[in-house]
């Protein structure tokens, strides 16, 4: 995999989603942000993230999707269950993955920061696949960006989110 000048991995899938928006000026990328998502919840491989973050999630498909009507987000990266790696935003622009958050003082963490979503919820473990993915995913965006921290959604959001949840294993990712 390589990462061009606006941020776009070569080798990955491509679904542009819209919403995202441009970084402040001069604002290095110094914050990868680790999240989960399943929908429909604790539901794996169908097609409603990538709809959602396309904006062409059909909310009466599923009854918990009512609740995601209007809901405009996305995260720069999905890795799947089985590994493979889904590319929504280029990295060198501000996807719309960490809400109302705070990292050591700063607030607004998607202006600095990644998002990259895991395929999982706070209720099972996540695949072999997708620790390997996310293990060569960092390891390359952190010889490209000067990352320093990396954290889950729950430690720039305390209280409003748990991902990426229990099953976690952090000491496995970071080994």
């Amino acid at each position: 995999m390589k990462v061009d000048a606006n941020g776009w991995l070569s080798g990955v899938a491509r679904i542009n989603s819209p919403n995202q928006d441009a970084r402040p000026a001069r604002t290095p990328i110094g914050l990868l942000v680790i999240h989960s998502i399943s929908l429909p919840p604790d539901e794996f491989g169908g097609s409603a993230i990538c709809e959602l973050f396309s904006n062409t999630l059909d909310c009466t498909a599923h009854p918990y999707y009512e609740k995601l009507k209007g809901v405009k987000v996305s995260s720069h990266f999905l890795i799947r269950r089985d590994g493979r790696i889904i590319q929504f935003v280029p990295c060198r622009r501000r996807a719309w993955h960490a809400g109302v958050s705070e990292w050591r003082g700063r607030t607004r963490c998607n202006d600095f920061s990644i998002g990259i979503e895991l395929e999982g919820s706070d209720f099972v473990p996540f695949e072999s696949p997708q620790y390997l993915a996310l293990a060569k995913l960092t390891r390359l965006l952190k010889r490209i960006y000067p990352i320093r921290d990396i954290v889950g959604h729950s430690d720039i959001a305390p209280g409003r989110k748990t991902d990426p949840g229990p099953f976690f294993d952090w000491d496995r990712y970071l080994s």
